[in-house]
């Protein structure tokens, strides 16, 4: 069973940053899934924010996060990361990171995540 496991969150100042990391724990092949972070602000849908490819060569941001937002991945250390500056209080949200199994395709898909993360709290006060 895939475990991720999200860390870096907390209460930053608008125009802040934060790097958040996700971590796979059971020591299964990273480089075999593609990732991707997601967000869930009070009373609202989990969204999208990035994702990126098992090799890392393939990325993918919300229009929201373009340009301000970087995410990379590291598979030597079964580790993905979300770089986030110029942060405002629409980024207060619980963060995810979600897993695809695809050992066969090099992709950034947007929905139906395998697995999932218990998530990490980003607070940006004004």
């Amino acid at each position: 069973q895939v475990q991720l496991v999200e860390s870096g969150g907390g209460l930053v100042q608008a125009g802040g940053s934060l790097r958040l990391s996700c971590a796979e724990a059971s020591g299964r092949t990273f480089s075999n899934y593609n990732m991707g972070w997601f967000r869930q602000a009070p009373g609202k849908e989990r969204e999208f924010v990035a994702g990126i490819s098992r090799s890392g060569g393939k990325k993918h941001y919300a229009d929201s996060v373009k340009g301000r937002f970087t995410i990379s991945r590291d598979n030597a250390k079964n580790t993905m990361y979300l770089q986030m500056n110029s942060l405002n209080s629409e980024d207060t949200a619980v963060y995810y990171c979600a897993a695809d199994r695809d050992p066969f395709s090099d992709y950034v898909p947007l929905n139906g995540y395998d697995y999932w993360g218990q998530g990490t709290q980003v607070t940006v006060s004004s």
